[in-house]
């Protein structure tokens, strides 16, 4: 290992540069998630938006997302047909490259899957740097078929949702009286599936190992205290009888406001603690390599990678985060805080059902499905169609521009070190 003996240092630096560069990717395009329908709906301005996610999104990323690496390691490629230097070279190329490809999708403003950035990296430098059979091609096909799952899947149950919406509190001839009766209701159900994400990522990281039940448990009573927290601050709206001349809803849609900051803090915390993995998975693969000399099959991530992982998405949040918020939050269609509830609820939904069920999906497909889903609940003329034609392309380019990209930085470390 004569590679680790002359350059162990210099590798390491480049490792925890490109994971951070990778990790601010992650926060400049992917927090969109979390954020986005919060801002179009003028639930949060973008400010306020940017605290919360930068609270909660490094809060999830640290304390939740930890364990959560062996998929991009173990799943795509075969590690026992790689040596410790192809690792090392490999997975320095994947960050830089999709750290690269987030850095052009951010300054266009397209919300385009991390994930799949990471993950057509790796490939990339699996099939031309090691061999074809190093790679799983088989686990390429659910990737693929999440393009049409995610977006379908989360774009019904929010029209499931915002119809709900509609026959419990918006078509009734109370509708302030009714929103006040039944928002607790969907605070419960925020904070029960959103909690439910949470666990079933995994939480040993923070020492909590919970079984079935025990989650089951711990979401029921997160999704009771937020319930509670919220009748006691749904008791300080009132109805505001000049706004509702403007606009019928007006007061309905104060009411679902406050919702939103709940569902915003909720997705940005189950958000970081996912998608932290996509920077912290490669880096703590180099620095596993870089410690014993050898390609481990399971490893834990180091608390100070998990950091770095989780400054990184704060710094990208906070310098480049509000293209992509613009695109999800108001480029799509015309968003309230009752039409981005009905899609981040949605979203979250579909992420614990998937999860459960062991279907690959993207969190940004996901949640555009479900603003598309909320958008189709007024008809096709309520969707900006160039918007969206704009979105699915990208996302059809993210795999090869990673992988493409991963290629070409593969091969410039090889020959630098080589």
């Amino acid at each position: 290992m004569t590679l680790i003996a002359e350059y162990g240092t210099t590798l390491l630096i480049l490792a925890c540069l490109f994971g951070f560069f990778m990790a601010w990717g992650v926060g400049a395009n992917d927090v969109a998630n979390a954020m986005g329908t919060s801002v179009g709906s003028r639930a949060l301005t973008i400010k306020q938006a940017i605290i919360i996610a930068m609270v909660f999104e490094f809060l999830g990323a640290y304390l939740a997302g930890g364990s959560v690496t062996q998929t991009i390691r173990s799943g795509i490629l075969d590690s026992s047909m790689i040596s410790p230097e192809q690792m090392i070279f490999g997975m320095l190329a994947a960050l830089l490259a999709a750290g690269t490809w987030l850095l052009i999708a951010s300054i266009k403003g397209w919300p385009v899957s991390t994930t799949h950035s990471i993950v057509g990296a790796v490939i990339g430098f699996g099939a031309v740097g090691v061999s074809m059979e190093a790679v799983n091609w088989s686990g390429v096909v659910p990737i693929v078929a999440s393009w049409v799952i995610s977006p379908t899947l989360s774009g019904v149950v929010a029209f499931l949702i915002f119809m709900s919406v509609h026959k419990l509190i918006l078509d009734t001839e109370e509708p302030f009286r009714n929103a006040k009766r039944y928002v607790p209701y969907y605070m419960f159900a925020v904070g029960f599936i959103v909690t439910l994400m949470t666990v079933t990522k995994g939480l040993k990281h923070v020492g909590l190992d919970l079984n079935n039940w025990q989650s089951f448990g711990l979401a029921v009573l997160v999704g009771l205290l937020i319930t509670a927290l919220g009748v006691a601050l749904l008791t300080r709206i009132k109805a505001d009888p000049e706004a509702d001349k403007d606009f019928h809803f007006a007061s309905v849609e104060k009411v679902f406001a406050v919702l939103m900051i709940f569902t915003a803090c909720a997705m940005a915390f189950a958000h970081g603690s996912n998608d932290v993995a996509n920077a912290v998975g490669p880096l703590a693969a180099i620095v596993g390599v870089l410690q014993t000399g050898e390609i481990a099959a399971r490893s834990l991530v180091p608390g100070w990678v998990l950091l770095l992982g989780a400054a990184g998405i704060v710094v990208g949040l906070a310098t480049y985060g509000y293209r992509v918020i613009a695109t999800i939050g108001r480029h799509i269609t015309e968003l309230t805080p009752s039409r981005g509830f009905a899609a981040e609820l949605a979203t979250a939904t579909t992420v614990v059902g998937a999860s459960g069920l062991g279907l690959p999906i993207s969190t940004t497909h996901t949640l555009v499905g479900a603003v598309l889903g909320v958008g189709m609940a007024r008809g096709i003329a309520a969707l900006n169609l160039r918007v969206v034609g704009t979105i699915f392309s990208s996302w059809v380019i993210t795999l090869p521009a990673g992988a493409g990209l991963s290629i070409l930085y593969f091969f410039i470390l090889s020959g630098i070190f080589g």
